[in-house]
């Protein structure tokens, strides 16, 4: 029996108008789904309160039973969610397989979260026992966009639930379903309690709404820095935390000792992966001198030699562009790139959605695509002549998220990686890794640091509770 039946996406219980579900790569619509208004965000609110404190009060083995039945229910209907993340998001099947591999890493981690120690025992200076303890926040807000969208969405969801939480998820329209009633299907048959989970598919006032509402105390956004900005700022306001972990410029540095026999196909995952629209795509290669010139024309053969077209139909290494806007952006950027005088070694060009794998030469410090998030498969390449200025480039950026360092000395790269401002560092690999356990972020315009994986996550949906117990009422002077 089919895990998602579309019949149901038309929700009595939302407000908003209808919103078409729609393949990128053809433009075909998959389905009809009703997007959340403002007002849906209060109603759910209320009601995500009222099953919150029935689920705190639920022992830790079955809330965790739940989860580790939702990892299990991934692999299940695999085949099914596959289809979904390939036609609506625009996955190759491949990045497909790793997001449902992510997201059961993702709830067999959380529901080991359930059962972690929830406090500690302090020293008194009274005749008292003393202790802290974690507690939920109560209904966690989560904000998840369309590039990773079951990742981005279960990351969140699966370790605020495992710890006791209720849940109103905002996934991006574009990907409500894989993003968000995916989720809340799966979850159902695992066995979460009603009004557990709340999906409002909506806009930007939905998402405004989700921060300003006083039920929901924490918020967890994914997206772009500028949105990051304006969800802390609202966040500041209504004093709750938020979580943000926002956009990238990540970059991938090419020591003079590097094997590019090896190097060239992990920098072009690094860029071009899922049409390099992830936050820690590889966004600036730098590349010593003694190396730069065959680097490019190495990678701009790579380039050229991927396919590009509908994952769902062909058998490609990417596929479209989420959507026009998308576009727009990302072919601006190249064409001011080189109007600005960057040298288009590949790519360029595009079919309708469909972006070819890029790489620039001779970009400079102002070269847009070289300064900016593209969120596309673009490769600006640039030398330097020293780690010294490598540290300097690669730290140049407002950016934060994370770096990959090429050496045949991992000495030496750890060494190098000191001196650059990163949430993330990988030696001898690309920028592009995720794994459950890990604890995830950016600093700086990439975000509040690491707060999702593993016992980042304690820190992220709980708060911490000071207790004293005394046998007899205490005595005062007065």
């Amino acid at each position: 029996m089919p895990l998602l039946d579309p019949t149901t996406w038309q929700s009595r219980d939302l407000t908003g108008p209808d919103h078409a579900v729609t393949e990128p790569a053809t433009g075909e619509q998959l389905g009809t789904v009703t997007l959340a208004t403002p007002g849906d965000v209060g109603t759910a609110a209320d009601a995500a309160r009222a099953a919150q404190a029935e689920w705190a009060r639920t022992p830790h083995f079955a809330r965790a039973a739940v989860l580790r039945k939702a990892g299990d229910l991934f692999a299940a209907h695999a085949d099914e969610l596959r289809r979904w993340l390939v036609r609506e998001a625009g996955n190759i099947p491949g990045k497909a397989d790793f997001e449902l591999h992510v997201a059961a890493q993702e709830c067999y981690e959380a529901a080991a979260l359930a059962s972690r120690p929830a406090g500690h025992v302090l020293p008194t200076e009274a005749p008292r026992l003393s202790y802290t303890r974690r507690v939920p926040v109560g209904v966690v807000g989560v904000i998840a966009p369309f590039n990773a969208p079951l990742i981005l969405s279960i990351r969140s969801v699966a370790p605020a639930l495992a710890l006791g939480n209720a849940v109103v998820l905002k996934p991006d329209p574009r990907t409500a379903v894989c993003g968000g009633l995916a989720l809340a299907a799966v979850l159902a048959e695992a066995g979460l309690p009603d009004g557990l989970l709340h999906v409002l598919p909506g806009g930007a006032d939905t998402g405004q709404a989700l921060v300003a509402d006083p039920r929901i105390p924490v918020i967890s956004f994914t997206g772009s820095t500028a949105a990051g900005r304006a969800v802390g700022e609202a966040a500041g306001r209504h004093l709750k935390r938020a979580h943000l972990e926002l956009g990238g410029n990540s970059a991938l540095i090419v020591l003079e000792d590097a094997d590019l026999d090896a190097v060239i196909s992990t920098a072009a995952w690094g860029s071009f992966f899922h049409q390099g629209q992830i936050c820690m795509t590889t966004g600036r290669h730098l590349v010593h001198a003694s190396l730069y010139d065959e680097y490019v024309d190495r990678l701009a053969a790579k380039a050229n030699a991927l396919a590009v077209g509908d994952p769902h139909r062909e058998k490609v290494h990417l596929g479209p562009l989420i959507d026009r806007t998308q576009l727009a952006k990302v072919h601006g950027l190249v064409e001011s790139s080189t109007a600005d005088g960057a040298r288009l070694a590949a790519g360029g060009t595009h079919d309708r959605l469909f972006y070819r794998p890029t790489v620039l030469a001779d970009v400079g410090d102002h070269t847009p695509a070289y300064t900016e998030e593209v969120f596309g498969p673009v490769a600006p390449v640039r030398p330097f002549t020293s780690p010294e200025e490598a540290a300097a480039l690669a730290a140049e950026s407002p950016y934060g998220l994370a770096l990959g360092i090429v050496t045949r000395d991992p000495a030496r790269g750890l060494d190098l990686a000191e001196r650059i401002p990163t949430g993330i560092v990988h030696i001898n690999d690309q920028t592009v890794n995720d794994e459950a356990v890990a604890p995830f972020g950016g600093v700086a315009a990439s975000g509040t640091g690491a707060r999702f994986g593993g016992d980042a996550n304690l820190e992220a949906f709980t708060d911490v509770r000071w207790t004293t117990v005394r046998g007899d009422v205490a005595q005062y002077p007065f």
